[in-house]
């Protein structure tokens, strides 16, 4: 579908060009401005490098390397043809090489690459944890996915039959066109994800987690253990971890402890405990003020990553809080021991449930 200009006189189709003849090279004009735009291409994303190859055959270079705010690592890569090439194969084996980079080596990467680009003042470790909004490195949630993201003025039917076939096999890959166009002289873009499109992409990002809780399940890699939970006199039996530590937390809020205190006593992953509005919200109102409150700071407010129905909200003189239900095996542990030390005299205790399911 062509790009039309409208004049006061005429409806005019934009003239389709290429890259090439617009004299547009591709690692020192598209990725240039890319990498300077990637929401361009892939909204919510930090580049941490370019042209990376910290490996063995030094030929092979991601064109660009970023994290997302899952600590998802991501590979970009670019192609000004009017087929893709062989990127396809070139990205998955990208992702294959860097699925085993620490939080360590992405933090030697971006340094390295903030002062390529002019930047050699700023702490890369500060600022991937600024990006990430974590307190501290946390290895066991880095990099537990790669996604792939390939971005050309156009693509070979080979290659997105493959790439939608990547997509069922629970492969994170997009597909993003780049269409030029020649405007008298100026450079204009029409910027498409093409795989999956847009309205599908919910849909199958909900298929890949339920491929991976079922991959879980099937190989007991998942831990599904229940515990036994005591707060002061009440007992709760067999509940889930995230459930059990949220239990914890609105028990001591009821006793008068703020819920901010409670948060920083919360382990590892104590600065993402708590998210909290003003006013008195529900789940709607809720989701839509934290949402615009981080979109303020740069940031993306995922309301599954906490528990945000009307029944599970805490409202406390004049605020509302939702606690995270993001909570692994080291972490849950590490945040229940931490509440029980910090507050003794509540009689937090906890042990696992002789009804655990696996």
């Amino acid at each position: 579908m062509p790009i039309f200009e409208l004049t006061s006189d005429t409806i005019r189709p934009l003239t389709p060009t290429t890259f090439a003849q617009m004299q547009l090279r591709e690692r020192d004009d598209l990725q240039r401005l890319l990498r300077e735009s990637i929401d361009v291409v892939a909204p919510g994303l930090l580049v941490i490098a370019e042209e990376f190859g910290d490996w063995d055959d030094s030929r092979r270079r991601i064109d660009l390397l970023a994290v997302d705010r899952n600590a998802n690592l991501v590979v970009i890569e670019l192609k000004r043809t009017d087929d893709g090439g062989h990127m396809d194969l070139q990205a998955i084996r990208y992702a294959a090489m860097v699925s085993t980079m620490t939080f360590d080596k992405a933090v030697n990467a971006f340094s390295r690459y903030l002062a390529s680009t002019g930047k050699p003042d700023l702490d890369a470790a500060t600022e991937l944890l600024d990006f990430l909004d974590w307190a501290e490195p946390d290895e066991d949630a880095f990099a537990q996915g790669v996604q792939i993201v390939l971005v050309s003025a156009n693509f070979h039917p080979e290659l997105t039959t493959a790439a939608l076939w990547l997509g069922r096999q629970g492969v994170d890959i997009r597909c993003v066109r780049l269409q030029p166009y020649d405007m008298d002289g100026k450079v204009l873009v029409d910027v498409q994800q093409i795989i999956p499109l847009p309205e599908a992409a919910e849909y199958q990002v909900q298929l890949r987690e339920k491929a991976r809780k079922e991959r879980e399940a099937r190989s007991g890699g998942a831990d599904y253990t229940r515990f036994d939970i005591t707060l002061g006199d009440r007992r709760f039996e067999a509940e889930p971890k995230r459930r059990a530590i949220y239990l914890a937390f609105r028990y001591l809020a009821e006793q008068g402890i703020a819920p901010e205190d409670i948060a920083r006593h919360c382990g590892p992953r104590a600065n993402r405990a708590l998210v909290c509005v003003d006013g008195e919200a529900d789940r709607d109102e809720f989701i839509r003020l934290a949402s615009e409150a981080r979109a303020a700071e740069g940031r993306r407010f995922d309301p599954k990553r906490y528990f945000c129905d009307d029944a599970d909200l805490l409202i406390l003189d004049g605020r509302t809080y939702a606690f995270s239900n993001q909570w692994g095996g080291n972490d849950w542990i590490a945040a229940m021991a931490d509440l029980r030390e910090a507050f003794p005299e509540q009689g937090i205790e906890f042990s696992p449930s002789r009804e655990t399911a696996r």
